[in-house]
């Protein structure tokens, strides 16, 4: 069985040891030969410590995988058969400007949100259609498994303006509602299916069967009563009124809160902001603590506080899908893919998050028709925010970039979003060159 060449873009994060994990775990069914590390070179010393910890792991496990690191993106895409990509332009100090810049003028700070998420955008989507060139040259079979934020909006920007079909977007929030439902219900997470769509951080589930019999109405009691639990690490978790669940009528996802309890998300993130603890600084410190564990020579398996990080399921999710696509598994997926039919009233060339049968041609998604009207009209307005997005990124057009500001409905004012993305272009300007002709008009 030939063994496969996996490269890793954004290599020195920290959720690297996850990735690793579940190769491992999959080894006998995905046959990991090499797996190359990539990074820039102001990661050089995390890529450095994550690369060590990497190969400690693979001794522990007494398996083959060869675990390479470079500052050479090139070098890694060569002949590669699948890419991930979990980067971050701008590092964690551009989070922390995502969420405190909107804060100070009284909006939700979140990273792939509002102000933030539009920011995020602009600066990674660039970027990502760069690797996508060199993927085309270098790799041009590859599978690219993108788990970079916002992760619609970048996969939607490949599969519209780059060279490479073969795509496909990845996020942990349905997994984490995977696993916080059955255990919610008791039950091992296998026996757990949910029917999801919607948009990446935008994904309800539609339908939950537990052993093929449908109990959403359960679970639908259950987390209007609360009972539910965290579902990811990096979202607050305020208890919904429960008259709002029942009249719902299907699961939210966490990121919901921002949109359906937007008054009190934004009171707990001013209050974490006055203090100084806002998310992406919580993160930051962290991160420090992170490197600190890895860096122990003695240290070889991932250790238990990267949940903390908001990672949590993400080589359940990553590797779980390459492992189907590459055994033609045929088994049902949430990820973000081109949309096709699958949702009325979405275009077909625009990506939504759905449950898909993976093959080794890729997902398939399942059709959903349309969306129920309680959620189909926030649906539309967030896709309608993240094509517009995507074309400013693309084209570093100013007034696109302001109407998608303006369009969101974290921001839902044109004077509002131009005094907040004034501001944060600014802040960003080392990471837009795409914005050139804007900023030589200042």
């Amino acid at each position: 069985m030939k063994g496969l060449k996996i490269v890793t873009i954004g290599g020195g994060s920290s959720y690297t040891p996850e990735i690793i994990e579940g190769f491992i775990k999959r080894y006998d069914e995905l046959p990991v030969k090499e797996l190359w590390l990539v990074d820039i070179a102001e990661g050089k010393e995390k890529l450095a410590i994550v690369g060590n910890l990497a190969k400690r792991m693979v001794k522990k496990a007494n398996l083959p995988i060869e675990i390479h690191t470079t500052l050479d993106r090139r070098e890694a895409l060569s002949g590669a058969d699948f890419v991930t990509t979990q980067l971050r332009v701008g590092l964690l100090d551009a989070r922390i400007r995502d969420e405190r810049i909107p804060l100070s003028h009284g909006y939700i700070g979140q990273e792939t949100n509002g102000a933030g998420g539009l920011l995020k955008a602009l600066r990674t989507i660039p970027v990502i259609l760069d690797i996508d060139k060199d993927m085309a040259e270098l790799c041009p079979n590859a599978w690219l498994i993108n788990f970079t934020n916002p992760s619609g909006m970048v996969t939607e920007a490949i599969l519209r303006y780059g060279k490479n079909k073969k795509v496909i977007g990845l996020c942990n929030v349905p997994i984490g509602m995977e696993m916080a439902i059955a255990n919610l219900l008791q039950i091992d997470p296998s026996r757990v299916r949910i029917d999801f769509a919607g948009l990446n951080h935008m994904i309800f589930g539609l339908h939950v069967y537990a052993d093929g019999e449908e109990v959403t109405q359960r679970v639908l009691k259950d987390i209007a009563a609360g009972n539910l639990g965290e579902v990811v690490k990096n979202i607050i978790n305020i208890n919904w009124v429960p008259e709002f669940v029942t009249g719902l009528g299907i699961i939210p996802c966490p990121y919901h809160r921002y949109y359906f309890k937007k008054d009190e998300m934004l009171e707990k993130e001013l209050e974490e902001f006055r203090k100084g603890e806002t998310r992406a600084e919580l993160v930051k410190n962290l991160e420090k603590e992170l490197f600190e564990l890895y860096q122990d020579p003695n240290l070889d398996s991932k250790p238990p506080q990267l949940e903390k990080r908001g990672g949590a399921y993400y080589s359940d999710a990553a590797c779980r899908l390459i492992t189907s696509i590459y055994n033609d598994k045929r088994d049902i997926q949430p990820v973000d893919t081109r949309n096709n039919g699958a949702i009325n009233g979405i275009p077909a060339d625009s990506v939504v998050e759905v449950s898909c049968l993976i093959t080794k041609d890729g997902p398939k998604p399942l059709q959903v028709g349309e969306l129920p009207v309680q959620v189909n009209g926030l649906v539309q307005q967030i896709k309608s925010f993240e094509r517009i997005t995507i074309d400013a990124a693309v084209t570093g057009d100013y007034n696109l970039a302001l109407l998608a500001l303006t369009i969101n409905p974290l921001v839902a004012s044109d004077k509002s979003a131009k005094l907040l993305l004034d501001e944060m272009l600014e802040a960003n300007r080392t990471y837009l060159p795409q914005f050139k002709e804007y900023f030589s008009r200042k």
